[in-house]
């Protein structure tokens, strides 16, 4: 295959990419080191004949109605609206926390008002850096230190095998709270599975006569042998650059499943357990495909050091890291030879309509750039 474009990895970043370029008259080779496409949005029926997500629970939402009307060409969707409960204080209680959450864990019935009267007692009688130092500081600095330990202290623990404060205040601009009884996990405007499931919806995506693809294939192993006119690479950072600047950490997850004879485990999708057992949380998939059965399949996870790279891992170090990185990674995408997409190329955090809108971007003004 002469004058192609290579993309490394068939996640959303990838399959975007490809959709893209492919529609705008590039040949397209996909190399995808697993054995699907898809990326870790892949689900598929298990033995019980129930849809589950391989990889963890996948909910899409979003502000961004380009990014919506994109995916919704490979996909009509079931318009579930995401709600979580923590089990604190021998509770299920909503989380963000809202209006019903405080008035559970602390026996108060409380106006909007009082609210946020409330929240802004609790910040005033806790003591935290301010400007936020890192992650401990800036959850405080929102819901006060009673809420914090409840929460987030514990969990946070567990999910990062880290002190709090030993992570950046940035994450936890991600956490919202309401003065309301919204229960929602998201308030954005689109939010939905699509409705044959994430994988049926990549591969409408890669059904286009220009774009090939190849799984079970290392992108390492078979590089020096392609001469692609630009490479679109969705990979571990550091791995690109052969750790020159030391490993980048990366948390993973075992997922334990398991299916129960009964038509629902528990309340909602997902249960988190910040305080309790050794898991994170708990999801139940039928909650969100709106799937029929007299079984259900739930997913347990357990936070790992090592194994497949799910989340970056912002410490100092880390962020310090990726600096160096990210200068290299300039270096080269001057040249229009390469571009880096996605959580692992670019060690971010981003949820599924954020890498979709960035690869917008990144690939539509290397086409700019091209003409």
């Amino acid at each position: 295959m002469k004058n192609f474009v290579l993309v490394v990895g068939s996640g959303l970043a990838g399959a975007t990419s490809a959709r893209i370029l492919a529609e705008a008259g590039f040949r397209v080779l996909i190399v995808e080191k697993l054995n699907h496409v898809a990326g870790h949005a892949y689900d598929e029926f298990n033995e019980d004949g129930i849809l589950i997500h391989t990889y963890g629970p996948h909910i899409f939402h979003t502000k961004n109605r380009p990014v919506f009307e994109f995916m919704s060409r490979f996909t009509s969707w079931n318009y579930y609206q995401h709600r979580v409960l923590s089990y604190v204080d021998g509770m299920y209680v909503p989380f963000p926390i809202n209006r019903d959450t405080i008035s559970q864990i602390f026996g108060i019935d409380l106006s909007i008002e009082e609210v946020d009267e409330f929240l802004s007692t609790e910040v005033k009688r806790s003591e935290f850096k301010n400007p936020p130092a890192n992650f401990e500081d800036a959850v405080i600095s929102q819901v006060g230190r009673r809420l914090y330990e409840k929460f987030f202290m514990n969990y946070t623990k567990k999910q990062w095998n880290r002190m709090p404060s030993e992570l950046s205040s940035e994450i936890a601009k991600r956490i919202p709270t309401r003065s309301n009884r919204d229960g929602r996990y998201f308030s954005d405007p689109y939010q939905g599975l699509p409705i044959h499931g994430y994988t049926k919806m990549v591969e409408k995506m890669l059904d286009h006569p220009d774009i090939s693809i190849l799984t079970n294939c290392d992108y390492f192993e078979i590089k020096s042998e392609m001469k692609p006119v630009m490479t679109v690479y969705t990979g571990k950072l550091d791995e690109f650059f052969g750790k020159i600047h030391g490993d980048l950490e990366y948390r993973s997850l075992k997922l334990d499943f398991r299916t129960y004879r009964q038509e629902y485990y528990q309340p909602v999708s997902v249960v988190n357990y910040p305080n309790d057992y050794d898991w994170t949380r708990i999801t139940e998939f039928k909650h969100m495909t709106g799937q029929k059965s007299d079984l259900t399949t739930v997913c347990y996870e357990y936070p790992l050091d090592s194994g497949e790279p799910y989340y970056v891992v912002m410490t100092e170090e880390n962020a310090n890291k990726s600096k160096l990185y990210t200068k290299e990674v300039s270096k080269i995408e001057k040249s229009g030879e390469y571009l880096f997409i996605g959580r692992l190329a670019e060690y971010r955090y981003y949820n599924m309509d954020e890498v979709i809108a960035r690869t917008f971007n990144k690939v539509e003004e290397w086409l700019r750039r091209k003409k």
